[in-house]
């Protein structure tokens, strides 16, 4: 099987936009005339057959392609751009040694870890969640800051509400929007035990209790009652007490969990920007 392929501006969307949403696609931007090109071309070539598939090589002629040569700005020839997922992720430019090239595809490449972590995919789809887990962790013990992995293994978590575990998985990550959203569903899937009908009785008598009014909304949450969680929730900041602070945090895990596209999401930051300030 060939790992290398010529390609024209009708074919770029298909073997390159398309294709490396599964192995990633290393297009080379050259032409007849260039010399470096020729001494480029062939050590491409000769790695695409040596890595047997793991990166596919794509080649584009400048002269013959003339609008994908300005879509993606190649001024010098050779031009070498790889995909993943459908974008340009890496670049350089001219014929480089062997070895440097070499190095440029191995850092495009899945590690062994991502590899595990596609394995571990596979098994929770297949039904396997123990085995999923099983090597999840695994990656973690070597790599504990494995972004897949950890939010990975943190969603089996939560899902079984084993949310102080998550917590301390995610703890280990940069702050992301995944991994906040994960944290706010985390802090919330541990109030879903919670007792509802106590809480609604202890607000039945003594509505100004803002402890039980502030765990309700949270529960309500976590059970996916939102607008009713989120209005207690509401209820405790405008009242201003000591827990105002935690009934803030517990809005905002809320609207993170929602995401921005969810109706709640600006009416309640509206309402709550209002109480703030």
């Amino acid at each position: 099987m060939s790992f290398v392929k010529d390609i024209d501006q009708s074919q770029f969307a298909t073997e390159v936009l398309q294709r490396s949403a599964e192995v990633p696609v290393v297009v080379d931007f050259w032409a007849e005339w260039c010399g470096p090109c020729k001494v480029l071309g062939p050590t491409l070539e000769r790695l695409a057959g040596a890595y047997g598939g793991r990166f596919e090589l794509v080649k584009v002629d400048v002269d013959a392609n003339r609008e994908l040569q300005a879509q993606f700005r190649v001024q010098s020839i050779p031009t070498v751009i790889a995909f993943k997922d459908g974008r340009p992720v890496a670049t350089f430019v001219g014929a480089k040694p062997e070895a440097q090239v070499k190095a440029w595809i191995e850092s495009l490449l899945p590690s062994r870890w991502d590899l595990m972590v596609d394995r571990a995919r596979d098994l929770s789809l297949d039904g396997d969640e123990a085995g999923s887990e099983a090597l999840y962790r695994d990656v973690l013990a070597e790599v504990p800051d494995h972004p897949e992995a950890a939010t990975a293994l943190a969603s089996l978590l939560i899902a079984r509400k084993d949310t102080d575990e998550a917590l301390i998985v995610l703890g280990r990550l940069p702050r992301t929007a995944d991994v906040e959203r994960l944290e706010a569903a985390a802090r919330l899937a541990a109030r879903s035990g919670v007792d509802l009908t106590a809480l609604e009785q202890r607000l039945a008598a003594d509505p100004g209790d803002d402890a039980a009014r502030l765990e309700l909304g949270q529960a309500l949450a976590a059970k996916g009652e939102y607008e009713a969680g989120l209005d207690h929730l509401l209820t405790v900041v405008r009242d201003g007490g000591p827990l105002k602070e935690r009934a803030r945090r517990a809005i905002v895990d809320v609207l993170g969990l929602l995401g921005p596209e969810h109706p709640l999401t600006p009416e309640y930051r509206r309402r709550l920007a209002n109480e703030l300030f």
